[in-house]
């Protein structure tokens, strides 16, 4: 590069320097005393204790967070994380950001601690006369200065009398003062739980390859990450929502016919492809033309910049399998342990999310326009859980539980894809991530079974997810 095209590239990254210290100014001219305190007590993980005491200024504690890396023009998240907080949302705008982007990015993005988070929100709930209350009761141990809660909080921690493991002094406050402020105290314990048995996956996945013993059941891993954190949220900012493949077997060699399926496979090619994804649809495939595609999207190069996969099955079955088109059976858990880290690098870390509409276990006599997705019923079926990959980050919606039978109507579709279509189509909108989706689901298609008379059909999830699949809202109208 010639030294005037070098002289060119300094001058405008001074101007971008210039301007975006321009914006700082200007926040900081709206943010007065109390928010500046604010600003100090969330940056006491960010920025170190001495330098924190010498900040004056909302500009003095930017300094520092960009000393630190942590603040760029490139990357203001973290200031619009803070503000944000301290509910000076109407300064969001002088970054580029509005309420709802903060919102929406925060779970995946936040740099502010959950137990920095518990303090502050706790410090918000304590009145005046609440704060006096508890340092009557600390008096030996306090300082006879004037205190605001949020300094109060932080002596208390700068004396190691409270710390992220260690809540029995605040929680004795809180229990005797403000008992209200407990139910913050104890979701904070719940998610900091969840977040360590999330960790516990991570290690036992990494073991797993390693050829350790399990240290989770695959029960005990589905049953402890029952209640996800609100906050673990998998990210869905990359390049690319994802690639989604649906299979859909209509007209089998030795089976018959799926009349419906076809319904069912436009409403997840629309819907998902609605959700952002790349959709591929292959109709009638037989058990070689399967094992390609498998193939195919094992290796696809698109799962490097992908948030997520989405595979989903229409087909005939019987319980932790599927029919190809020419009459062989496979195994669910085949299917799925082709997306494994080990066998799938690129989508290590990321949500593997399969539907099968097929029945599950006992055929039962259908009606004139109902049929059963059911072929060579198990009467003893195993675990439902042994289908999935011993592997985080895996999410498998079966259309039945196990040994029971699976809905299609001839015209309509089946109940189980039609039931999911209208709830990711209502719900994502809505910000609910997909095991709450599921869980609607569940209920839709159990009280549609009650309405038309028929035996009851339950769908059912596995998972080993780590975190919430929540999507992010799509801009335009899903077409109908």
């Amino acid at each position: 590069m010639t030294s005037q095209g070098q002289s060119l590239n300094s001058t405008l990254d001074d101007n971008c320097q210039v301007n975006f210290r321009g914006t700082l100014l200007t926040i900081d001219s709206y943010l007065g005393d109390q928010d500046v305190e604010r600003l100090k007590f969330l940056c006491r993980d960010s920025i170190a204790s001495k330098n924190l005491e010498k900040c004056g200024s909302a500009l003095d504690i930017f300094d520092y967070l960009m000393a630190e890396e942590r603040l760029s023009e490139e990357d203001p998240f973290f200031l619009a994380e803070l503000l944000y907080i301290i509910k000076q949302k109407v300064l969001l705008r002088h970054l580029r950001y509005t309420k709802e982007q903060v919102e929406h990015w925060l779970p995946g993005r936040r740099k502010v601690s959950p137990f920095r988070n518990l303090l502050y929100e706790l410090s918000e709930d304590i009145s005046s006369e609440n704060l006096k209350s508890m340092i009557f009761l600390l008096r030996e141990s306090i300082p006879k200065v004037q205190m605001t809660s949020l300094s109060f909080l932080a002596y208390l921690e700068k004396q190691d009398k409270i710390a992220e493991d260690n809540l029995t002094l605040l929680e004795d406050l809180c229990k005797k003062i403000v008992p209200n402020l407990m139910r913050k105290i104890d979701k904070y314990k719940r998610e900091k739980a969840s977040q360590v048995v999330a960790s516990s996956v991570a290690k036992e996945t990494e073991s797993l390859h390693q050829g350790e013993k399990e240290l989770f059941s695959r029960s005990d891993i589905n049953q402890l990450l029952g209640a996800l954190p609100e906050t673990a949220v998998y990210r869905m900012d990359r390049k690319h929502r994802g690639l989604c493949v649906v299979v859909n077997n209509h007209s089998f060699t030795s089976l018959s016919k799926r009349p419906g399926t076809n319904k069912d496979a436009e409403c997840l090619r629309r819907v998902f492809q609605w959700l952002g994804f790349s959709v591929h649809i292959y109709v009638n495939v037989t058990k070689d033309r399967l094992e390609e595609v498998l193939q195919q999207f094992q290796t696809h190069p698109g799962h490097a910049d992908a948030d997520c996969f989405v595979f989903c099955v229409l087909t005939h079955g019987k319980f932790g399998a599927v029919y190809s088109s020419d009459g062989d059976l496979i195994p669910i858990r085949q299917i799925m342990s082709h997306f494994t880290a080990q066998q799938c690098p690129a989508l290590a870390h990321k949500p593997k999310l399969f539907f099968i509409q097929a029945c599950q276990g006992e055929e039962i006599q259908p009606s004139v326009s109902i049929e059963a997705d059911a072929v060579n019923p198990e009467h003893v079926p195993p675990s439902l859980q042994d289908s999935v990959p011993v592997e985080a980050d895996f999410l498998l919606g079966l259309a039945t539980v196990p040994g029971y039978v699976s809905f299609r109507h001839v015209e309509e579709g089946s109940w189980y894809i039609q039931s999911l279509y209208n709830h990711l189509k209502d719900l994502v909108p809505r910000q609910e991530d997909i095991l709450s989706i599921l869980t609607a689901v569940n209920d839709d298609v159990s009280r549609q079974a009650d309405k038309r008379g028929k035996k009851k059909q339950m769908p059912q999830p596995a998972f080993t997810l780590r975190k919430k699949v929540v999507f992010p809202v799509p801009q335009g109208e899903l077409l109908l």
